[in-house]
């Protein structure tokens, strides 16, 4: 679960947490943030996904965070779009528009490059980290989003012992603990995947659910 890992995967196209569509519970609950259309959205982990555009649709202005540079690239070539590409500290940016991407670590983030951020968007960030990295990674959120900032959040849920991860179960028990210390979350859909994804089918897992939260500071 280091940089080597994730920057193997991308190497080898072994990316089959990557959705070929904007994903549904994006487009069904977004608007229910009551963001300006201007906003800015923090994605952490973002890889080339399609909702980074979509959220730019929108009329956000979108900062992705992501490791592996040859997602950041694979983004914007798939799009035939040529970004302007700089380094500011310790990421290298690729800027379209106002899509922004930092290609570098995560945790590297400071308060300066999140500061006008409204909002944060988490499908693929959590469930992808073993509980270590899940306490870090929302220790960081809450240490550097502003006060004034709401989320979309999807986990998983399957049984870790007869799979392991990524990506990982994160039991709605961990999620509230997780963010018990600044956020109030609450529950906007849930729903079993089990049937639309062959790994979790030939693992022999009786049931795998996506759960939804609405994350508002507080």
């Amino acid at each position: 679960m280091h940089e080597a890992f994730w920057q193997d995967r991308w190497a080898r196209s072994q990316i089959g947490f990557h959705q070929e569509k904007v994903n549904g519970y994006l487009r069904r609950h977004w608007a229910a943030l009551g963001l300006r259309a201007d906003a800015r959205v923090l994605v952490p982990l973002c890889g080339k996904s399609l909702d980074l555009a979509w959220l730019a649709e929108q009329g956000h202005k979108v900062l992705g965070v992501e490791l592996a540079e040859r997602a950041v690239q694979d983004f914007f070539a798939e799009r035939d779009v040529q970004p302007d590409v700089s380094q500011r500290g310790a990421f290298k940016v690729y800027r379209a528009g106002e899509l922004e991407i930092l290609c570098g670590d995560f945790f590297a983030l400071g308060r300066d490059e999140v500061a006008h951020c409204q909002a944060f968007y988490d499908r693929a960030a959590l469930i992808a980290l073993p509980p270590p990295m899940r306490e870090r990674y929302v220790a960081h959120l809450q240490t550097i989003l502003p006060q004034a900032c709401q989320g979309l959040l999807v986990t998983l849920v399957y049984d870790q012992q007869r799979m392991d991860g990524p990506p990982f179960s994160v039991e709605d028990a961990e999620v509230e603990q997780r963010f018990a210390e600044g956020w109030a979350l609450r529950e906007v859909e849930r729903k079993d995947v089990l049937s639309g994804n062959p790994r979790f089918v030939d693992s022999q897992l009786e049931k795998v659910e996506e759960v939804v939260f609405h994350l508002t500071r507080r």
